[in-house]
């Protein structure tokens, strides 16, 4: 398994976007080899092996959102892409092939531009899912928000990952 490198993003809220209090977002840069034949399906498998079981394969919406009801990995399974990071004035970064974003639930996102290949993995972890929301956070989203407890595993790494060390949750 490679080794990647980790960027690690807090973000307070932003307008619309509540952000996670607790927890920052993750970028696994080459997390994986990029060359790979089927790297959708190596992540894939990957991600269910550490518990997080693989959701759905497709893009990354073009307008700013996040979810409330879970947290997000995203596999870059192919091509590249410029996103942004928690809400209006957070990260613009680019991501490629191989590379992950874990993302805290709250955790602002939107693609700005792609490469016309580009596909992502998604995944949960149990019990969770990827509900999308666009307008400031209700009383009710904060709060399934704050609900939410680091899971057991990376979804990449499993019991000894970034994620691990990362979202302490006062454990």
């Amino acid at each position: 398994m490679a080794v990647p490198t980790i960027l690690i993003l807090p973000f307070e809220e932003r307008g619309s976007i509540p952000n996670n209090p607790r927890f920052p977002a993750l970028v696994y840069q080459q997390a994986f080899p990029p060359d790979q034949a089927d790297l959708a399906a190596m992540m894939e498998q990957r991600f269910a092996e550490n518990g997080w079981p693989p959701a759905w394969r497709h893009g990354i919406s073009d307008f700013h959102h996040y979810h409330s009801k879970g947290h997000e990995g995203l596999g870059i399974a192919k091509g590249s892409a410029e996103l942004a990071l928690g809400g209006d004035g957070g990260r613009e970064l680019v991501v490629h092939a191989g590379d992950v974003l874990l993302l805290p639930a709250g955790t602002g996102h939107r693609r700005l531009s792609a490469s016309s290949d580009f596909l992502v993995v998604g995944a949960y972890p149990p019990g969770q899912s990827g509900d999308i929301l666009r307008d400031p956070p209700t009383v009710e989203a904060r709060a399934a928000i704050s609900r939410l407890a680091r899971p057991p595993t990376d979804p990449v790494s499993g019991r000894d990952g970034p994620m691990v060390q990362h979202w302490s949750d006062g454990l």
